[in-house]
């Protein structure tokens, strides 16, 4: 196990990818016994499926209403989605936290350089209020490991935040500002900035308190309020272990060990052709742990240079019609 988990993180070519995909596919086909009911109802095994594109995608849903594990000693813990007092939320169950902090630390220096150099401000005040945030886990990480003392969580002093952002800007500090949409909205709407060595990313929709507005019109405020160009984005989830970023154009680019595609919407298992919308699936290697092949409840299609985009939420009726098949 530890030598396939040693690989995740040393690929390094397309080949590479596909090959472990299928010995973890296999892995997890004798270790996850949800995920091996799925793929059985869907006539799919280790024998019989020879590449990726034949790889069954287990449904997100399944987060919510199955213990989806490849261990059989007790976890470690567990990450849960966010969500209202009255929804049903994931759990991803957690065998090793250092394979999840292996994956984002990875992947933030792949991206942003070194960890130590930036300056990390959060708000994000609905994330902290909720516990076993794998967001909150992973931004509380990077703060522990930057050297700038300024770091940390300020979920509600918007004041303190802009004073920060134009301290850090005048000493020329590299910095991160990480905020949920109505948090920067607030922030935008008290205070201006021209940020030149701060990247914003917004992390989340208005969680109910503010009206939702589509991203283009979001980020047009935001650029304009804080002076810079665009903002940055994550595409993450309590169910992945590893991130994709859109740093400047609002496509999504992956580290080496995740892969999107995209399913047709009305069929789940025929690929949708390049720019077409369609469902987003995700082959996450560093879910070793649980599951790595997971189709989502997000429409986006795939661009020419193989980034991605995110369209916005599936209708509700084909994920009701996908997790019909399991029932």
């Amino acid at each position: 196990m530890n030598k396939l988990k040693e690989r995740i993180f040393a690929i390094e070519s397309e080949n590479d990818f596909r090959e472990l995909s299928l010995e973890i596919f296999a892995h997890q086909y004798h270790s996850n016994q949800t995920y091996k009911q799925w793929c059985e109802l869907l006539g799919r095994n280790p024998q019989n499926t020879t590449n990726i594109e034949q790889i069954p995608f287990l449904p997100i849903s399944f987060f919510r209403t199955h213990k989806v594990v490849s261990f059989s000693e007790e976890p470690k813990g567990f990450f849960m989605s966010s969500g209202t007092a009255s929804s049903i939320r994931s759990r991803h169950w957690i065998r090793d936290y250092s394979t999840y902090e292996r994956s984002f630390s990875l992947c933030f220096e792949r991206f942003f350089g070194n960890v130590e150099q930036y300056c990390f401000i959060a708000i994000l005040p609905n994330y902290q209020e909720q516990a076993n945030s794998s967001l909150i886990y992973m931004i509380d990480h990077l703060v522990k490991s930057s050297r700038q003392k300024d770091s940390g969580f300020y979920p509600y002093d918007i004041d303190k935040v802009a004073s920060l952002l134009h301290k850090n800007e005048n000493e020329q500090i590299p910095t991160i500002l990480f905020g949920v949409s109505y948090a920067l909205l607030d922030l935008a709407e008290k205070h201006r900035f021209n940020l030149k060595h701060t990247t914003v990313f917004e992390t989340g929709g208005m969680k109910g308190r503010r009206k939702e507005i589509s991203k283009r019109e979001l980020h047009s405020i935001l650029c304009n309020a804080f002076g810079t160009d665009s903002i940055a984005s994550e595409y993450g989830m309590c169910e992945l272990f590893s991130q994709a970023y859109a740093v400047s154009d609002g496509s999504f680019r992956c580290p080496p060990w995740l892969k999107v595609s995209i399913k047709e919407t009305n069929d789940p298992f025929s690929e949708c052709k390049q720019g077409k919308s369609g469902i987003i699936n995700i082959i996450d290697l560093a879910n070793i742990d649980s599951c790595s092949f997971i189709a989502t409840e997000d429409l986006g299609r795939i661009n020419t240079d193989g980034s991605f985009e995110v369209l916005g939420r599936a209708d509700n009726s084909v994920i009701k019609g996908c997790n019909l098949m399991y029932e």
